[in-house]
């Protein structure tokens, strides 16, 4: 039975309007300057929806969805930071203050993982722009149109799209060019719209793209996923907006034509899903025969207990939702504020899959989208008397290194792959000298 939810226009707030933000009244100045700063750096945006209905004012500033989407003066290196405040101090030109906030970002790893240098495609010996293909059965596009979100995650790790440097941008328009590289690889099962988040298109814009893989010539294709935070940030795209019955009917469309289409939900926290726009947005979504997957790191500060998971994956499962990654955060923007051991990410995941039942325990990981691939954290053992971690590819620029375990030195402090080194005294993990040789073959293209 549907649910009758009053409808709500989007106002957007930043950095240029914080001021009028009204649940930031009783914040200082100086508390209101600190996100100002931050917010030079790192993009921030928000809405009413959030401000009004996910964030809890009387627990500011420990409330997760208040540190999920608003800058916090941690974020940024001591010096990086007082540096921002003091050129807004001294009222700077704006040219000042921009071009010190680059020389910022560009300290803080915006292309992690090698994902501009080796995962960027080519079609007749040119690269295609907006266009990532790193392992062999998935593509990844990144519509021009869809570069934004309806709020930004304080800890993203595309944080370059939106903040206005193009050179550190991935988008296509609709040129036709990632359709030729499609139909010339037919290897390719799973095309992934992503951002930014394409549901910030209009469903007219985002049938631009994906109207023409439901053709004939397109029949290897045979997934559909969309990247999207959304559903979280806001519901109302998917029942009350003007937009939303077309998009609704667009979704319905690839699923007749034959297309598993599959919507890559990010949710953070049970907070996220406790509204009652969010639960409508599911079962209108799912109504089209489109599945909803879940996924979202561990991240400190706004998720970092099994209890959180334990329950966010219950209620998604309730929703009828499928758990399906659990990612350890990424090496690049305000990583420092937000990272946490691995040895620790590992434990909370182990909780969290002992209070749920076999339904939810679909949920993998915790994973390391790194330069070779995607790599699971399996356990912590001991092994010929050395205390490893167990490690696996779940994806990987090699198919054959799939599910092949491996193991590193045990690190207690250890918060990415490049941080472990082999065990039992090798010089490296197995799949490295093939990794060298793979990048090299990319460089040369």
């Amino acid at each position: 039975m549907n649910i009758k939810i009053k409808s709500l226009e989007i106002h957007f707030y930043g950095a240029n309007n914080l001021d009028s933000i009204p649940q930031l009244s009783n914040f200082s100045e100086q508390e209101r300057l600190g996100i100002k700063a931050v917010a030079q750096v790192l993009p921030f945006r928000t809405n009413n929806y959030i401000l009004e209905q996910l964030i809890d004012w009387n627990n500011i500033p420990e409330d997760p969805m208040f540190r999920l989407t608003f800058p916090h003066p941690e974020m940024l290196d001591s010096k990086d930071y007082n540096h921002i405040i003091q050129l807004m101090t001294e009222n700077v030109p704006k040219a000042v203050l921009k071009e010190a906030a680059n020389k910022i970002r560009q300290q803080l790893n915006p292309h992690p993982a090698g994902q501009k240098k080796y995962n960027v495609p080519t079609l007749n010996g040119k690269p295609i722009p907006g266009i990532q293909h790193k392992y062999r059965e998935t593509v990844l596009i990144f519509p021009a149109a869809g570069q934004t979100c309806h709020a930004y995650c304080t800890f993203c790790f595309r944080w370059p799209q939106f903040v206005g440097l193009e050179d550190l941008k991935f988008a296509t328009r609709e040129s036709g060019m990632f359709q030729q590289y499609l139909q010339q690889h037919q290897e390719v099962r799973d095309v992934l719209l992503t951002g930014g988040d394409p549901m910030t298109m209009k469903a007219r814009q985002l049938s631009l793209y994906i109207e023409p893989l439901l053709e004939p010539k397109f029949d290897h294709i045979q997934t559909i996923r969309i990247g999207t935070k959304s559903i979280s940030f806001w519901p109302y795209r998917y029942v009350t907006d003007e937009d939303a019955d077309n998009t609704l009917r667009l979704f319905e469309k690839i699923v007749q034509r034959g297309k598993h289409l599959a919507i890559m939900a990010h949710y953070e926290h049970w907070q996220e899903l406790d509204t009652p726009v969010a639960t409508e947005a599911i079962r209108r979504i799912r109504s089209t025969g489109a599945q909803i997957r879940t996924q979202a790191p561990i991240v400190r500060h706004i998720n970092d207990s099994a209890e959180t998971w334990a329950k966010m994956w219950q209620m998604q499962v309730s929703l009828g939702c499928i758990p399906y990654y659990i990612f350890v955060e990424r090496q690049t923007g305000a990583k420092a504020y937000f990272e946490i051991p691995l040895v620790r990410v590992f434990d909370i995941y182990r909780e969290a899959i002992q209070q749920v039942s076999g339904l939810a325990r679909t949920a993998r990981g915790p994973l390391m989208s790194a330069l070779p691939g995607k790599v699971a954290i399996d356990g912590v053992a001991e092994v010929a008397g050395e205390k490893v971690f167990v490690l696996s590819f779940l994806q990987g620029r090699e198919p054959d290194w799939c599910k092949r375990s491996f193991f590193a030195s045990f690190n207690p402090d250890a918060t990415w792959l490049n941080n472990l080194k082999p065990a039992f005294g090798e010089d490296k993990f197995f799949y490295e000298s093939q990794l060298e040789e793979i990048l090299t073959r990319q460089q040369l293209f």
